[in-house]
């Protein structure tokens, strides 16, 4: 365990950074940053943004900004929503669901084969002449049974980016709490309606069933995703 706010005042001073200069180089507003330095978290309009902010001013000062956002979580979250062991037993149903999804298709696709084969047989058999065609619905079949775009997909364009997800509202239960990095693989969350904290929109690209939207700025933003899209939460 170590003085979060002590640390950082520390690590600026050695550096003969000012708040002000901090804050043109970090986009976070100086009262932001003193109450980092103060430990006064209350100050910062949620917990999401305290995570991304200190990540973002301690990397600035030359820290590893993980250390700071692990030892905020051990100190001042509460409950489970910073444990490992809690997002592994989120992960395991949504890994349960994608393989029931993968399973239906796959069964849907073998009934479509195996029906293709009968129809083909029994037009063969019976000598129909080559203008017959095997029924016209195995497209739409094949589509109704493909699965869904996941509600929201999450890509990293630059850095690391800070990134909260909620079932519903903020108090739901959480679906995804980390960072995005350049180079991961697109991040996929399903559901119908997605609480969302971002800490540096401008780093992310952004996906609602599959189609691209633009969540502007380069501050933290609360939203709220639907199948329809986004809008601020």
């Amino acid at each position: 365990m170590f003085e979060i706010g002590n640390s950082l005042r520390e690590a600026r001073l050695r550096r003969g950074v000012d708040f002000a200069q901090a804050e043109v180089a970090t986009k976070i507003r100086g009262k932001y940053l003193r109450a980092l330095e103060d430990e006064q978290f209350e100050l910062l309009p949620a917990q999401t943004y305290v995570k991304g902010f200190l990540r973002t001013y301690a990397e600035y000062l030359g820290l590893d900004g993980q250390l700071y956002v692990d030892e905020f979580n051990s100190r001042f979250v509460a409950g489970d929503e910073h444990d490992p062991r809690s997002r592994r037993s989120n992960a395991r149903p949504s890994r349960r669901n994608r393989r029931s999804e993968t399973n239906l298709v796959l069964i849907a696709i073998g009934a479509i084969v195996v029906l293709t084969v009968i129809v083909f047989s029994a037009w063969k058999w019976s000598g129909s002449s080559d203008n017959a065609q095997p029924p016209a619905t195995t497209s739409s079949k094949t589509a109704k049974h493909s699965p869904p775009a996941p509600l929201l997909e999450v890509t990293a364009l630059r850095g690391s980016t800070q990134l909260t997800v909620h079932t519903g509202s903020a108090e739901g239960a959480v679906r995804f709490d980390g960072t995005i990095q350049q180079g991961d693989a697109p991040r996929a969350i399903r559901g119908n309606r997605l609480w969302v904290a971002i800490s540096a929109p401008e780093n992310l690209r952004l996906r609602v069933r599959g189609v691209l939207v633009h969540v502007p700025g380069s501050q933290p933003r609360v939203i709220l995703v639907t199948p329809t899209g986004w809008r601020p939460a």
